[in-house]
């Protein structure tokens, strides 16, 4: 039979209950700054990109997201771990019976590519991705990073927008819905799949959430061009504007009888953007204009590598998006495929080095291009360049397998260009690469920080969605000040 409290229960419960929503409210309020109110942009829904102020003075115009999908291994790129070396084929002490996502773990295993010191700051740097090292003198190292699942749709999603669960605003929806962009004839936010694919939380990576639908990023690749915006065979370049002109007369008209109506405005607007795509998207598009030089040093021109070739074209892509004012820019390498674990994506479970082999140049090379090309335009001083993955990977080989399993306690991610200190390294993990010990750093860290360099404060930039004043770090967050400029 079923009891129920009695009086003094009851009002103990109830007062509980009012005190732990009293203290929520209190640390809400603490962690939003009462004595500084939410800043949200005025949008103007005619012109929902039109550019937009900073909360103080930003670093970085644009953001450039590099994502390796499949949580690419830190062990094996750029976290280097001597004492892995000298206990190679040893148990890990304390982890003897330790199970992680698929299972039991074998013995610690060092990298199959040997390290070697880079540059002038004498970074070591894993020989799977040679011409990267090459610009380690360049880059911020943050070795401590950690994340809250070790799955990768949920992995990908708390990356790309601080929640593990879908539907909430990307980083770019985020940065696109507070600042706009100084390009009017381009999206504001384009996401890059890879050419195999789309990563595994697909379009999450790069949705609106709950925040207005105009701020999606545009999902476009230079292997697949956005042919729905093509002029129409048979018509000419003077009729086809000549009919823009008209429509533009007929919506002009349309809102004038329904004033106020948001809705129409934005929807107008997002018809207005895709004729001015019409004319500026074959431009950006056409990579027959770079020279053969330049094709030669992404990798565009490799027939023996055609994977390679094809990402180096979004590579290319993303340079010219970023050169035409693009606000940001999100470039996958990496993608999902059922059945496929580890042929197109960073997921290394079962044979790291036969597959790691495979992905390595496809990576390397174009995007070292990508980085130096950006470099010699003069693009890093306004441009901040993110390079990372959902989580990292075990130091340890999986039992019966020769990879490694899922590891969200301690992984790396980089950064370089607008704000950015260089050469310099962050945290650390421990001396296997297992778990962040120094520094230990979260996600909500590493996106407060992208934030604070395009001149946004993430306590204060918030939306109001089902009764919640919403953020991209949520109620936590640090700027990561030791490596700004």
């Amino acid at each position: 039979m079923r009891s129920f409290p009695d009086r003094r229960q009851f009002l103990s419960q109830t007062a509980n209950g009012l005190g732990s929503i009293a203290l929520a409210s209190l640390l809400q309020q603490h962690n939003a700054s009462a004595d500084d109110p939410p800043i949200r942009p005025k949008i103007d829904p005619s012109r929902p990109f039109a550019a937009r102020p900073t909360h103080h003075r930003p670093a970085a115009k644009n953001v450039l997201v590099i994502f390796c999908s499949g949580a690419c291994s830190q062990i094996d790129t750029f976290d280097y771990k001597p004492e892995l070396i000298k206990r190679h084929g040893q148990p890990m002490p304390g982890a003897e019976d330790l199970v992680t996502f698929q299972g039991q773990q074998g013995m610690l295993t060092q990298s199959p590519w040997e390290f070697r010191p880079r540059g002038q700051s004498g970074k070591m740097v894993s020989q799977l991705v040679p011409q990267l090292a090459e610009l380690a003198d360049d880059m911020c190292f943050i070795h401590s990073l950690t994340g809250k699942t070790n799955t990768h749709g949920p992995g990908e999603n708390f990356m790309s927008t601080g929640y593990t669960l879908d539907g909430f605003p990307s980083m770019g929806a985020w940065t696109t819905w507070a600042l706009g962009t100084e390009n009017e004839n381009l999206p504001a936010y384009v996401a890059i799949p890879d050419p195999r694919g789309t990563p595994q939380s697909s379009v999450n990576n790069w949705g609106p959430g709950f925040l207005p639908a105009a701020f999606q990023g545009t999902q476009w690749s230079a292997n697949k061009p956005l042919s729905n915006l093509q002029i129409p065979a048979g018509t000419s370049d003077k009729t086809d504007r000549a009919t823009r002109r008209f429509l533009q007369r007929l919506n002009e008209r349309h809102l004038q009888q329904f004033p106020g109506d948001e809705e129409l405005a934005a929807r107008i607007s997002s018809y207005e953007l895709a004729a001015k795509m019409q004319l500026s998207v074959p431009e950006v598009t056409d990579l027959s204009t770079e020279s053969k030089s330049t094709l030669r040093e992404y990798g565009a021109d490799d027939a023996e590598n055609t994977l390679k070739a094809q990402f180096a074209k979004n590579c290319i892509l993303a340079r010219r998006l970023i050169e035409k004012g693009v606000r940001f820019v999100q470039l996958f390498n990496g993608a999902y495929q059922t059945g496929g674990e580890g042929v197109s994506n960073w997921d290394g479970h079962k044979k790291i080095e036969e597959q790691y082999s495979k992905h390595g140049p496809v990576l390397d090379q174009p995007c070292a291009a990508l980085l130096r090309d950006l470099k010699r335009r003069g693009l890093l001083k306004d441009t901040l360049v993110v390079w990372t993955t959902e989580f990292g990977r075990m130091p340890t080989f999986q039992k019966g397998a020769s990879g490694r399993d899922h590891n969200p306690d301690g992984f790396t991610a980089w950064m370089m260009g607008a704000g950015i200190k260089a050469p310099f390294t962050y945290g650390a993990t421990d001396e296997f690469g297992y778990k962040a010990v120094e520094d230990v750093t979260t996600v909500y860290d590493f996106h407060a920080t992208i934030l604070h360099l395009l001149g946004l404060d993430h306590r204060r930039l918030t939306y109001y969605h089902n009764g919640f004043e919403r953020r991209l770090t949520d109620v936590h967050g640090s700027v990561i000040k030791p490596i700004l400029a």
